[in-house]
């Protein structure tokens, strides 16, 4: 099988040699490539004298350069690794055997047990597992850590992705569109280390916190707008009662009404929530089919292991 190695980067000079090196001796035969993201230092310098295929993404954010390399490169295996050398190379034909002899279509390398000082922040982890948790609600619960950089896919997963995200949320994507269309997936316990010295991490714990937690109720609305549209639709009812109940008692007891904008104000908000409501119905069924064409594209890639089959 054809292997390819993906590594996003931007400004990872102190470590770029290093990732694509660890890469190398544990995958010979793999193609490994770097896409810069707009770097300012010498990291497409130092990929290429690695021995990597090096090529750019001027369109700034993880997700943009994620789509780009999903729709440039043919492989049956995909490693998307970060290039920041805190993932653990040796893992990856372990990782790799697991998709093939399983027939899955994600393997997921899991941080959660590093030992390494400063590797995986307390502030991090808090935020991972809540971000995780609300997924898991929301979609099912299937991955323990949702944002992970350290993955391997089969090329029918890679092929069916739409790749929408533009920053980190693009972790958030993947793991909804494995959720959505059911697809066999599973976790691996990896190592997980801190930076080299003098590099600095680019996620912003809350400006990107943010955006993931936005991306997953976008995701909401377009995988499961029922749920989504029902929920506004039970907000708008709550409010609504709310409002009339004053209004409904005087008028039981005086049979007047003498907060007659209230009333307006009661019923239009009733009337918006059932909008809500019957938009909702009417999303889903639209949703219904648009995973089904999905499912089928899906389908016309063979599975990892059929090959070997």
């Amino acid at each position: 099988m054809k292997v390819a190695v993906l590594i996003p980067c931007y400004n990872e000079d102190l470590a770029i040699r290093q990732v694509v090196q660890d890469f190398r001796a544990v995958l010979p035969s793999a193609a490994i490539y770097v896409y810069d993201n707009n770097s300012s230092d010498r990291t497409v310098e130092i990929a290429r004298e690695a021995g990597a295929i090096v090529r750019c993404e001027p369109l700034q954010g993880k997700g943009n350069v994620v789509r780009r390399m999903f729709s440039d490169v043919e492989a049956d295996i995909y490693v998307l690794v970060d290039g920041d050398a805190t993932y653990h190379a040796p893992s990856a034909p372990e990782m790799i055997a697991k998709l093939v002899d399983e027939n899955l279509d994600m393997v997921v390398g899991t941080r959660l047990h590093t030992e390494e000082t400063g590797a995986f922040r307390q502030g991090h982890q808090l935020g991972n597992r809540l971000l995780t948790g609300f997924v898991a609600w929301l979609f099912g619960d299937r991955f323990k850590d949702m944002l992970s950089g350290y993955r391997i896919f089969s090329r029918r997963f890679v092929k069916s992705f739409p790749a929408l995200a533009e920053g980190f949320e693009t972790e958030t994507e993947l793991a909804v569109h494995a959720l959505s269309l059911s697809m066999p997936v599973a976790e691996v316990q990896t190592p997980y280390y801190a930076r080299p010295e003098g590099s600095e991490s680019k996620l912003r714990t809350y400006r990107d916190g943010w955006r993931i937690l936005i991306m997953i109720l976008k995701l909401l609305k377009r995988e499961r707008p029922q749920l989504f549209f029902g929920a506004i639709f039970a907000v708008l009812a709550v409010l609504s009662m709310v409002l009339a109940a004053p209004i409904v008692v005087t008028y039981m007891e005086t049979g007047l009404v003498p907060r007659f904008p209230t009333a307006i104000l009661a019923t239009g908000t009733m009337l918006l929530g059932f909008l809500s409501l019957t938009a909702g119905f009417i999303l889903d069924t639209v949703t219904h089919g648009r995973r089904e064409s999905k499912r089928l594209h899906y389908l016309g890639y063979a599975a990892p292991g059929a090959a070997r089959d």
